[in-house]
């Protein structure tokens, strides 16, 4: 089951990676046109800071599980190797249980607000494109960051797990 689970969170992963590069490509393509259409045609795009900020946001979105996956979140390294291999095992299964529950919360609220923002019709203010389907597409890409962190942390318990179950004569058999 952990194979095709490992499978699954690297498909998901590289795939809202892809769409986090399409995302921020298209700030750059977007702020460039808006640059020369500016200066040159004196036609700047109307709501081009608004246009950005939606992909950004998005773009950071979709970066964040494959972020997770590569560990590219910030880490406590210098603490971390100064412990035993047990201990670590045991406050990484520790921190990344926090971690699922914190961000299981914020995938809710997310998704509360989504929902409210996509009944009280909340638009930008230039150009009013609905905020609700980047809210609803944040969500997503926060519950994929979830996904990663249950792979991660299942990882680390079956680590935690396989370092406690070792007996004496097993660990003497591995040197």
């Amino acid at each position: 089951m952990l194979k095709s689970l490992s499978g699954l969170v690297k498909r998901i992963s590289s795939i809202t990676d892809l769409l986090a590069g399409v995302c921020f490509f298209s700030v750059m393509a977007l702020v460039l046109a808006n640059i020369i259409l500016r200066n040159v045609f004196r036609m700047p795009i109307l709501g081009t800071v608004e246009l950005v900020g939606l992909l950004t946001v998005t773009g950071l979105g979709f970066a964040l599980a494959n972020c997770e996956m590569l560990g590219g979140n910030i880490a406590m390294d210098v603490l971390m190797e100064k412990l035993s291999w047990k201990t670590q095992k045991v406050f990484a299964v520790i921190m990344y249980s926090i971690a699922l529950g914190f961000w299981a919360i914020v995938v809710w609220r997310v998704f509360v607000y989504a929902d409210t923002s996509f009944v009280n019709g909340r638009v930008t203010s230039t150009i009013s494109i609905p905020l609700s389907p980047f809210i609803f597409i944040l969500g997503i890409n926060v519950f994929f960051l979830c996904i990663v962190l249950v792979y991660k942390l299942i990882g680390y318990i079956n680590d935690a797990h396989a370092e406690f179950n070792k007996t004496p004569f097993n660990v003497m058999e591995e040197k």
